[in-house]
């Protein structure tokens, strides 16, 4: 039986396995169980697994894929099942083609998920939030100009529709009827139809029986006129209802296309949330500095993280984080993605390496920004790695490129300094982000994922930029600001096409004291003054009366001398 990661099913795979990381896939047969996950969760892994679990670490070397572990198993014409909701069309085919090269039966789809059916009563609901509407202050367009945008696409391709679910002549919204207040059904008014969300699979074969099929000619069976739209990050179970390969056609989403290239009040939203969040960011630091080393007081990581969230909560337009913050002290920093659990975290130590990785939601826009900090005294060490992520920082943020490139092909300008001291880290350098949406929106990102190099990137985009480095069992770094792509001003416009930069949105100081101000170039002080100057200048308004954040502020943002190659 196969679990793999869409949402939904992460809660199965940590009933099952005790792993509670975002991404893995869970593979048990009658006498192996296996967990297969990437380098963000490898410590995490290796913890949370007991000696029934092998763990596959996908990506390195002489380690299989789970999908080849999978197909191994199934040696001696064994049948594979897999809940057909939790895995992909693309996904199953691959997976089937693998299957059947070992000697193995079939890959067979259980729609009765045998997880939920060992879990029985004991199984969390799905989450209950409510829907609300986002007013056109802060998004900036209609969302039926949206679905008339899509319906022209869809004209373009000759599809019937695209299976979210949107046809040529309606669209239909699957969600629980207690998740929609009085505002929402009025605002969607005669666009939209509303359906329980479990009539997806029952709508969608309803849906495949009614495309017109054209007459069968000599040797040809009847196929459809037109087909289906479903996007490649769609279930197998909703691909197999629609009547499979014959009636549907496999794309990278529009809707998510379109997601990811901001109108212009989304990109202002932007720039606005992230001063305010900046300026939540600088206060909390104060803070947690003054609490640790002033006044020696013991916190733990939820402690402080329950600060952050506080003063953020008191920002205009503030509805949320956009994710559990990672509060993390000395070796919990090496775990990427690591949660602090209250009443079994640690104590801060003001002596070690603080990572804080964290984000809110504000109604106009999302936030997400990683600093490191040392409140004592560095090692050479940290000092070193730190500056050379800071370099990579710089580098990714200064870049410019011409349209059409990839953030497959940036990847490596963040990466190349700890590259030359044989040193890596392994997770993506980029993420695309939402506007007061998923904090991790795709198609769009900046790392060596193969999907990175099928979109390009372009105006519009906001993206994470956040390189970083870890030492299991001691330390963790990382720096993570959120870039914007725009038009470039070039001297030349070589081949005719628009060239692209980043802007920078995030506004919160780098760590001085883990800066080695010798292995930076004038070019890279001269940015990080520049930018130093711009989070002063953009956040010091909102401490008005608040001496301690104004000093720390002040102190943090001072200009390195670039004469010296010292911090003054």
């Amino acid at each position: 039986m196969i679990l793999s990661s869409p949402f939904f099913a992460l809660i199965d795979i940590e009933f099952i396995s005790g792993f509670s990381g975002s991404a893995g896939t869970a593979v048990i047969t009658s006498e192996k169980a296996a967990l297969a996950t990437d380098g963000r969760y490898f410590n995490q892994a290796s913890k949370q697994l007991d000696s029934n679990w092998h763990l596959l670490k996908q990506g390195l070397e002489d380690v299989p894929t789970w999908q080849d572990w999978t197909a191994e198993q199934s040696e001696g014409h064994k049948t594979v099942g897999v809940d057909p909701a939790v895995i992909t069309a693309p996904e199953a085919r691959k997976l089937s083609e693998k299957i059947k090269k070992k000697g193995g039966a079939e890959l067979l789809g259980v729609k009765a998920n045998l997880v939920d059916l060992v879990w029985g009563d004991e199984r969390p609901p799905r989450p209950n939030e409510n829907v609300s509407v986002l007013d056109i202050e802060f998004a900036g367009k209609k969302f039926t100009e949206k679905i008339e945008d899509l319906r022209k696409e869809l004209d373009k391709k000759k599809s019937a529709g695209l299976i979210v679910s949107v046809t040529p002549t309606t669209a239909t919204l699957y969600v629980d009827q207690s998740k929609l207040n009085d505002k929402v059904i009025p605002h969607l008014g005669e666009n939209v139809r509303i359906r329980p969300y479990s009539a997806i699979f029952e709508d969608s074969k309803a849906f495949g029986e009614s495309l017109e099929m054209l007459a069968p000619i000599a040797g040809r069976p009847p196929i459809p006129k037109k087909k289906f739209w479903i996007s490649t990050k769609a279930s197998w179970a909703l691909s197999l209802d629609l009547g499979g390969e014959e009636k549907v056609e496999e794309v990278r989403s529009p809707i998510g296309d379109a997601k990811a290239i901001k109108n212009a009040t989304e990109l202002e939203g932007m720039r606005a949330c992230h001063i305010r969040d900046g300026a939540s960011l600088s206060e909390y630091f104060a803070w947690l500095e003054e609490e640790l080393v002033l006044k020696g007081t013991k916190l733990d990581e939820v402690q402080a993280a329950d600060k952050l969230e506080e003063i953020r909560s008191k920002k205009d337009r503030f509805v949320g984080l956009s994710f559990d913050t990672i509060s993390s002290t000395g070796p919990n920093a090496a775990v990427i993605h690591y949660k602090p659990e209250r009443g079994n975290c640690s104590i801060i130590d003001p002596t070690a390496l603080y990572l804080c990785d964290s984000g809110a939601q504000y109604l106009d826009g999302t936030t997400d920004t990683t600093r490191t900090l040392h409140f004592g005294e560095p090692k050479e060490m940290e000092r070193k790695a730190y500056t050379l992520v800071l370099k990579g920082v710089i580098a990714l943020d200064r870049a410019v490129f011409p349209k059409g490139t990839s953030g497959f092909a940036l990847d490596s300008l963040a990466r190349q300094f700890l590259w030359r001291e044989g040193l890596d880290y392994r997770h993506g350098t980029g993420h695309g982000v939402g506007s007061y949406l998923n904090v991790h929106e795709g198609p769009i990102g900046i790392g060596t994922r193969i999907q990175y190099s099928e979109v390009p990137l372009s105006i519009g985009n906001v993206l994470s930029d956040e390189p970083g480095y870890y030492e299991d069992g001691n330390f963790g770094i990382r720096i993570e600001n959120m870039i914007m792509a725009q038009e470039a001003k070039t001297n030349h416009k070589f081949g005719d096409k628009p060239w692209l930069s980043f802007e920078h949105v995030t506004m919160v100081p780098m760590c001085r004291k883990l800066i080695d101000g010798k292995m930076l170039t004038p070019e890279e002080r001269m940015w990080l003054n520049d930018y130093h100057q711009e989070v002063f200048d953009k956040t010091k308004g909102f401490f008005k009366g608040d001496e301690r954040t104004l000093k720390w502020l002040e102190r943090e943002t001072r200009s390195i001398n670039v004469m010296e190659f010292t911090l003054t």
